[in-house]
């Protein structure tokens, strides 16, 4: 009895490292909120990026120190929806939109709206979804989108007035990707603990090197090729996809004809 009493308290128990990375990037977003209402657009950003490695970070490490749960699972959604839905939307607004009116409104709750329903819907895919892709640009690359624009901005200079709208437009747009059927590459697939040639460990090494030269247009133009490449890999698996049927189609036709064939040569 007494065991049984131990194991339901342990397992009603919550596990402290992932949970303790998760609450770091959760204070990210929510610091990237405060510093955005204050004015100091640049630390936001900034910290919408760290709440990225926090998120890239948790996951990762409840794997592998075998402490995944249930409560880990949706404590990291409740965050990343603070972090890459609420804090990009708000940032965003505070930056560029807030001029534009109802406008700029409107372009910011698009964004924080699409955030919620990417994570709900990823939420109820999850263990169903082909976990090579990403049905949808996933929220933290949108947030990463808008952020890095955002430290662009800040960093040199940008006049507000000239890009407001275009900021509302990218804002609607990284949105509306959260929430499309574009097909994304998760890099989930991706061996961790496999090896790699030396050629591969210096490209990781010159990667971070090009990043810290200039990390806010690196990061940006990154998140944006990213981005793209959702349509394109649409694109090209529909292309395949249909090229498949018409081979299909086409050896199917080959069979049906070459079976009339004897038929044919019997009643001559």
């Amino acid at each position: 009895m007494q065991k049984s009493t131990e194991s339901t308290i342990k397992n009603k128990g919550i596990y402290l490292l992932p949970n303790i990375i998760t609450t770091a990037g959760l204070f990210a977003g929510f610091y990237a909120i405060i510093s955005s209402m204050n004015g100091d657009f640049e630390t936001a950003a900034i910290a919408i990026f760290i709440a990225m490695i926090c998120d890239g970070l948790d996951g990762r490490v409840a794997r592998l120190t075998n402490t995944q749960s249930d409560f880990g699972a949706e404590y990291d959604s409740m965050a990343d929806m603070v972090s890459f839905g609420l804090a990009p939307a708000l940032l965003a607004y505070n930056w560029a939109l807030a001029d534009l009116g109802k406008l700029g409104f409107a372009a910011s709750f698009i964004y924080c709206a699409a955030a919620a329903l990417r994570l709900a819907r990823f939420n109820t895919q999850v263990g169903v979804a082909d976990k090579r892709y990403f049905q949808g640009l996933a929220s933290p690359a949108a947030a990463a989108m808008l952020a890095g624009s955002i430290w662009c901005g800040t960093r040199y200079q940008f006049e507000i007035d000239h890009i407001s709208y275009l900021m509302a437009a990218m804002t609607a747009v990284a949105g509306l990707l959260m929430v499309s059927n574009f097909r994304y590459h998760s890099f989930k697939e991706v061996n961790w603990h496999g090896k790699v040639n030396f050629l591969v460990m210096l490209s990781i090494v010159g990667g971070f090197v090009l990043v810290s030269v200039e990390p806010a247009i690196i990061l940006c133009v990154g998140f944006y090729l990213y981005a793209l490449s959702g349509p394109f890999i649409t694109i090209k698996t529909i292309k395949k996809l249909r090229g498949a049927h018409v081979s299909a189609q086409a050896a199917e036709q080959s069979i049906v004809e070459q079976s009339k064939k004897p038929e044919d040569t019997d009643k001559q």
